[in-house]
């Protein structure tokens, strides 16, 4: 049993995917939510990403190919994974965090501790759309990554066989260049061979999270835009938050879901992990034939998903400060890499070039679960998952804040390793 009585009135500080995924399902056991945001619904990392539910492929960020790069190349704004030169310690010290688990058996102890919440991605969404959110998360009925040669092939493969050695369900085939244009003719001549992955599927980001944000008014949650929680204080029955401009309010137990910002609230509660901006790029073009799912340039690291008739086209790790501009080389990076794989498809004509902070951690794993206080707890670096992982990380999370019975799946993710 909990040592502490279960919640009747949480917050949720944090209005993304992970976010609002907890306090609908915290609503599926009763419990009163208000979700409190600094800026607004999906606006964050949660509103321009690529929109991938991909379960079958959601692995540690920190991999051995990351140590291939070298210091000329992530040095480069041209580069996939991009560290600009930089004196900031903390930065400093998260890089060599990451790169002392860019090791195979680093991260196949990783792979290992996400097969089991990866398992509970799909039936997640599920729920969600039997309980009332409507905008919907697409069968991917063609979902291919697309290579130059059949020898580029083996990098995805290798992986694949080792996220299936790690007990994690995969299902793909092997394509010729002429299978992979019949079956997916947005990509161009240049694409010699491909892989299809099975059973993902996709979504409009902005337009999922703004349902889920729907769906959480209408069971009487309350959500309050430009909402900026500045401090947290443990009292004996619950917990205080400072509210910019609206001064101090109660709550039973608060859940700390803030993406690239966690440090700041959870730091005081025992979270020593940093939680590190991992900066991706999209835009969004207009193309002559819709694909019937994602298209995956894996070796330019460039994923496009097709949203209401235009192509999202987005990519790119940075390591950089949250609130940093918009750094046009980028996407000007991304339309190099990716313009003679594609055909069909206007690169010129973009729309809605965005920059988003991915919460990342050193070791590949999100923080999920009570800190020092057994009143705070924290749902977040999910890295490039959070998509993926926000429902069933909401899920798992609110029966065990209710329950007060861990769950196993949340085990690896304990916000105080």
């Amino acid at each position: 049993m909990s040592p502490t009585p279960a919640p009747r009135k949480v917050a949720v500080v944090g209005a993304g995917m992970v976010g609002l995924s907890t306090a609908w399902f915290l609503q599926e056991h009763g419990v009163e939510v208000e979700v409190l945001d600094r800026t607004g619904v999906a606006a964050g990392s949660s509103w321009g990403n690529a929109g991938w539910i991909t379960p079958g492929i959601s692995t540690p960020l920190p991999d051995p190919a990351v140590l291939s790069y070298g210091i000329k190349a992530v040095i480069s704004p041209a580069s996939p994974v991009y560290v600009p030169v930089t004196t900031d310690p903390r930065l400093l010290k998260f890089l060599a965090a990451f790169t002392r688990n860019s090791t195979m058996r680093r991260w196949s102890l990783s792979m290992r501790a996400l097969v089991p919440i990866n398992g509970r991605a799909l039936p997640a969404f599920d729920v969600l759309a039997a309980g009332g959110v409507t905008a919907p998360a697409h069968e991917a009925k063609s979902f291919i990554a697309g290579y130059e040669t059949k020898a580029e092939t083996e990098f995805l493969l290798t992986e694949l066989q080792h996220i299936a050695a790690s007990g994690q369900e995969v299902g793909f085939e092997e394509l010729t260049g002429d299978e992979v244009r019949a079956a997916e003719p947005t990509f161009s001549d240049r694409i010699g061979a491909g892989i299809r992955l099975l059973g993902q599927r996709y979504l409009n980001p902005g337009e999922f999270v703004d349902s889920l944000a729907d769906s959480v008014r209408a069971r009487g949650g309350k959500i309050r835009e430009g909402a900026e929680v500045t401090a947290i204080t443990e009292e004996a029955k619950g917990v205080r938050l400072a509210i910019s401009g609206a001064g101090d309010e109660r709550f039973d137990r608060v859940v700390v879901a803030t993406g690239t910002w966690l440090d700041a609230l959870a730091k005081p509660f025992g979270v020593r992990e940093h939680v590190q901006a991992g900066r991706g790029y999209s835009f969004s073009v207009p193309i002559e034939h819709e694909p019937r799912g994602p298209v995956y340039l894996p070796v330019q690291r460039v994923a496009c998903t097709p949203l209401g008739g235009r192509l999202r086209v987005a990519g790119m790790m940075e390591f950089r400060k949250p609130e940093a501009a918009l750094d046009p080389r980028r996407i000007d990076a991304i339309v190099d890499a990716s313009r003679p794989y594609l055909t069909g498809v206007d690169l010129d004509d973009r729309q809605d070039e965005w920059v988003g902070s991915r919460p990342c951690t050193a070791d590949g794993l999100p923080l999920i679960g009570a800190t020092g206080s057994p009143f705070v707890h924290v749902a977040g670096g999910h890295g490039m998952w959070g998509m993926t992982l926000g429902p069933a990380t909401g899920q798992l999370l609110a029966e065990t804040m209710v329950t007060g019975r861990p769950a196993p799946e949340l085990t690896p993710f304990d916000p105080l390793r």
